[in-house]
């Protein structure tokens, strides 16, 4: 195999994120990147740092390209509408992208000042959108974190043919948006009437 000419890690970025959402994470290895991308294992050395830089370009692209999704999903909607937009935003990202929103909850370093960057980015989107319904500080952060668990809980049960019940999935989660926004608006009455 003679060494690929004008190799770039957006490149190897790219092949890595084939390889996720086709094959899974694990399949992500420097032995199957440089089989798809036509070059030896060692002439990936000259572009990222092995394996592990390979898996952290991975999180961070997965991470903002979550964070594209979930932003157009939430650009000129509020409130209810807002939240039904990103949670299924956020379910049809991890349909799209298996491999690589795998590659979002292993981060081989979430220390990583672009780890952290672009994580915080999510956050403030989401607690941004939870404004509407008054909610701030600690009680904001909570409830994103509600949303996060539901969202994740189903796409990971979806991903892995948890739901083998022959029923509609866009349904189930449409219901179960709605249930989460349903509790908001209790949490938010309860607040108001203290």
């Amino acid at each position: 195999m003679s060494p690929r000419v004008g190799l770039t890690p957006a490149m190897i970025l790219e092949a890595a994120t084939l390889i996720a959402d086709k094959q899974g994470i694990e399949a992500v290895t420097l032995a199957s990147l440089a089989q798809q991308l036509k070059v030896r294992p060692p002439s990936l050395y000259n572009h990222v740092d092995g394996l592990q830089g390979i898996r952290l370009l991975l999180s961070i692209h997965g991470l903002e390209q979550l964070n594209h999704a979930l932003t157009r999903a939430a650009i000129g909607r509020s409130g209810d509408e807002a939240v039904r937009s990103i949670g299924k935003a956020y379910v049809a990202f991890v349909r799209n992208h298996p491999g690589l929103y795998d590659a979002t909850l292993l981060a081989p370093d979430p220390q990583n000042a672009d780890v952290q960057r672009v994580s915080t980015e999510i956050v403030e989107l989401v607690v941004q959108v939870l404004h509407a319904y008054e909610l701030t500080g600690d009680a904001a952060i909570h409830a994103a974190r509600g949303l996060r668990s539901l969202l994740h809980g189903f796409a990971s049960l979806e991903q892995k043919g948890g739901f083998g019940i022959p029923l509609d999935l866009d349904v189930s989660l449409e219901l179960l948006i709605d249930a989460f926004i349903a509790g908001i608006h209790t949490i938010k009455e309860s607040a108001g009437s203290q």
